[in-house]
């Protein structure tokens, strides 16, 4: 395998602000982003344009803001990326796996390695086709966040230690301080990859939740938009062949994320659930 720069790592990971409020968070964000060495931002129905107070607001980053996507929905945002987080400062109806920021590092960087190693090591199209490791960081509204609905498209939610009574980050603060533990391990995983430090420093960074990683990969991770896919085809069975009542689904769709989640499926499987869900559709 080619090995990573700092950059390439971070090159793989996108901020996505949702449904923004104030412009000059969005230029608050960019440049905290631009501080800890991240250059994708997308920005997601925001209430206001980009305007001058996110580019003062951005200061060096103001290159990164003009690169800026911005996109009429939060599906189109993601619909690429085959691992999700998202920014919380609560538990939520339906929970993912919590983790914290260094956490949150280590799953992201040890996704990429072997993302990046089987598209070098393979030769099969679907590794062609996946490319480079594509992960979103979802952050939320000024006012409140993200909506249940939003979180539940994160693989895992990333919480911040803060003061129990009030652990609320502005938008911008939540993004600077995820950010710099992102930068702050990707010198330390890339000293790792290249130089083998000891254990005692990558015992340091060992995640202390049962989080299930897979560790040998054959094909490559499916992508957001497969899993909703995979999702939606589901539940129209269901409601098909009589499981489920489509005026009441409650919250089937999001167990069913859910669990496309926690399974970790590849482009093989998504293919074989493809067509078992198109046979026992037709019959």
């Amino acid at each position: 395998m080619t090995d990573y720069l700092i950059k390439d790592y971070l090159n793989c990971v996108q901020v996505v602000m949702v449904n923004t409020t104030l412009p000059a968070n969005i230029g608050s964000a960019a440049r905290a982003m631009h501080t800890m060495g991240l250059s994708r931002l997308t920005v997601v129905d925001p209430k206001l344009p980009i305007d001058d107070t996110s580019i003062s607001h951005a200061a060096g980053g103001s290159e990164l803001l003009s690169a800026a996507t911005i996109t009429p929905t939060l599906e189109s945002a993601i619909a690429d990326c085959q691992l999700v987080f998202a920014a919380s400062s609560r538990s939520r109806h339906l929970p993912r796996p919590v983790v914290t920021p260094t956490q949150a590092a280590k799953i992201m960087f040890d996704f990429i390695d072997k993302q990046t190693a089987l598209a070098v090591a393979s030769n099969n199209e679907s590794a062609k086709f996946v490319g480079k490791p594509n992960i979103a960081i979802l952050f939320g509204r000024e006012d409140r966040g993200l909506t249940n609905e939003e979180l539940a498209y994160a693989d895992y939610h990333i919480q911040i230690d803060a003061n129990p009574d009030y652990p609320v980050l502005n938008v911008a603060s939540a993004v600077q301080v995820i950010a710099s533990f992102i930068f702050a391990y990707a010198q330390t995983h890339n000293q790792t990859t290249t130089n083998s430090l000891d254990d005692d420093k990558n015992t340091a960074v060992e995640p202390t939740l049962d989080v299930h990683l897979r560790q040998h990969w054959d094909e490559p991770a499916i992508s957001q938009q497969q899993l909703q896919q995979l999702t939606h085809r589901t539940t129209e069975l269901m409601v098909q062949r009589g499981l489920a009542d489509s005026e009441h689904l409650k919250s089937l769709p999001s167990r069913l994320s859910r669990l496309g989640s926690r399974l970790q499926l590849d482009q093989k499987e998504y293919q074989l659930l493809s067509a078992l869900i198109a046979k026992l559709s037709k019959d």
